[in-house]
């Protein structure tokens, strides 16, 4: 912080200083294409519970069907599971760069979270530091008057 001899700001200076801090995350949003949108959702949903259960359901039913339905009706043989394989291998293929984008997306604007909390901080910093200037003066100068107090009070018993 740059005050001379140890001034403090007014309030005024202090408020001209400040940034528009939410300005910059409206800017990201803005940035942030159709596409972009898309991975994050399925980034989001992709790593919930919900889609977990989805899958983890239609594995056992596929499965289960496969090993315990007529011969007939089995569409997917035992044990090998060929299109059951392939299909969530496509799955996955599909998934994995798309997860990886929607996270990266995620990470820059938590970058720009961090950047902005950090310059609130600096803010918040400076301003205390200058609260902090401002009661020291009025400590002085508190001091100051107790001390001509004292003085007059010992001039006026003499």
């Amino acid at each position: 912080m740059s005050m001379e001899n140890n001034i403090p700001k007014t309030v005024d200076e202090l408020k001209k200083q400040r940034k528009p801090y939410q300005e910059i995350l409206k800017k990201h949003k803005k940035k942030v294409t159709g596409l972009d949108k898309l991975a994050l959702w399925i980034t989001e949903h992709v790593g919930s519970m919900k889609f977990f259960l989805i899958i983890f359901t239609w594995t056992v039913f596929w499965l289960g069907w496969n090993m315990l339905a007529p011969v007939k009706l089995r569409f997917d043989p035992f044990p090998a599971f060929v299109l059951w394989l392939f299909i969530s291998n496509m799955i996955q293929l599909f998934l994995m760069p798309l997860i990886m984008v929607g996270q990266n997306l995620q990470s820059a604007a938590s970058d720009m979270r961090s950047e902005a909390d950090y310059e609130v901080n600096k803010q918040a910093e400076q301003e205390i530091e200058t609260i902090l200037l401002h009661l020291e003066n009025h400590q002085r100068i508190m001091e100051e008057i107790l001390h001509r107090l004292d003085d007059q009070k010992k001039a006026e018993t003499n």
